[in-house]
């Protein structure tokens, strides 16, 4: 009599937004990599910049060590330039329509701002690297038929309903339906990681659809449950949050009254990375309450093993070091927002596609990878490895 092969338990990747502070989830990936380079996640969910590592991952026919090292490649070449346009006229003009949206009542006939900046680049950059004709990935497609890839979510807002969307593409998917959020099963193409990525006001609104969406981490309130929801039975979850200590929290970030530049750090973090560890408290409990109950009563609720990575550093502050670097142009516009008058530049951080930002921010990841090293192969222990 044959003896029971052990089902291989499901596997999967959450990667949080952050912007340009995504980078760190290239070094960090990379570092892990290089260290079990037999790895592979069958689920991969994310919002915000994060979908932009997430998309490479799921579309690359390459080995995870070779998909990770390109991916460091490209964010070792990315200038601001690639991502939006800089030049001083696109931002006057872009700048101008919201000004004149403001004092005009919206009486003239001028045309509307659709963002404070051009993401044409962005979406070239992704369209080049994605291999697309402004259609499907057709790299996720055929990872997915040939079973290198379960599922991947990209998480949206819809500005047109207000409630938070996961794109899914995935086999056997089953949707889920909650009050805020639902999941919608699609191809994944370049516009529906440019919806995952346009940062409030900053960035356009992408149509998908008859729908206008933005960023995803506005109304994803439980970041962790669509990986839950595909069937995961572990998740690593990899956030670009310093973890600030009591003491730090405490500290004036800036004298006197509050620059914008301030205001929107307070605001964005509440929005895109508070929940995220919110989350990942209460996916814990949940834990804890599964294994105190008799197997007879979980029905279908399941503990799914947990390891939450953080960065080791501030990579919002780092921010303060790079900003003189910024083209001309762009660095006017920031300053005008307070960047130089508050230590809490998380806002700036954001959009701070500067590639010697980037590469420093990637190497704190490969160094918070061997830092974790241990606690890696132990959750790793029962993947492949």
């Amino acid at each position: 009599m044959e003896r029971a092969t052990a089902k291989k338990e499901t596997l999967a990747l959450v990667l949080s937004g952050g912007g340009a502070r995504n980078a760190y989830h290239a070094g960090f990936l990379a570092e892990v990599a290089r260290m079990h380079p037999r790895l592979s996640f069958d689920i991969l969910t994310g919002a915000s910049a994060g979908t932009i590592n997430l998309a490479h991952m799921a579309a690359s026919p390459k080995p995870f060590p070779e998909t990770m090292e390109h991916l460091v490649g490209i964010w070792s070449r990315i200038e601001v330039e690639d991502v939006f346009d800089v030049n001083i006229g696109s931002l006057a003009g872009h700048f101008g329509r919201w000004g004149m949206r403001l004092v005009s009542g919206r009486r003239g006939k001028f045309k509307g701002p659709e963002g404070m900046v051009d993401a044409k680049p962005l979406w070239s950059l992704l369209n080049r690297e994605l291999k697309t004709d402004r259609g499907p990935v057709e790299g996720i497609r055929e990872n997915i038929e040939r079973g290198a890839l379960q599922a991947i979510a990209v998480a949206a807002t819809s500005y047109t309903t207000g409630r938070s969307v996961s794109f899914v593409q995935g086999q056997d998917i089953e949707n889920w339906e909650r009050a805020n959020r639902h999941s919608m099963e699609v191809d994944i193409g370049v516009e529906h990681i440019m919806a995952s990525t346009a940062l409030p006001f900053f960035f356009p609104a992408v149509r998908v659809g008859d729908a206008w969406y933005g960023d995803g981490g506005i109304r994803m309130n439980a970041p962790l449950a669509p990986a839950v929801h595909l069937g995961a039975d572990r998740i690593l979850a990899v956030s670009t949050r310093f973890p600030r200590s009591a003491e730090d929290a405490e500290r004036n970030r800036s004298s006197g009254y509050p620059p914008p530049a301030q205001i929107l750090s307070t605001l964005f973090n509440a929005i895109f990375l508070d929940m995220f560890d919110y989350d990942a408290i209460q996916l814990e409990r949940i834990n804890r309450l599964v294994r105190d109950m008799p197997k007879a009563l979980r029905g279908s609720l399941r503990p799914v093993k947990l390891l939450v990575i953080r960065p080791s550093q501030d990579l919002g502050r780092l921010t303060n070091e790079y900003e003189p670097r910024l083209p001309r142009a762009f660095r006017f516009f920031t300053r005008g927002l307070g960047t130089a008058e508050t230590r809490n530049n998380d806002a700036l951080s954001l959009i701070f596609f500067q590639h010697d930002y980037l590469s420093r921010i990637m190497e704190i990841g490969r160094a918070d990878a061997r830092a974790n090293s241990e606690a890696l192969a132990e959750f790793f222990d029962g993947s492949s490895s």
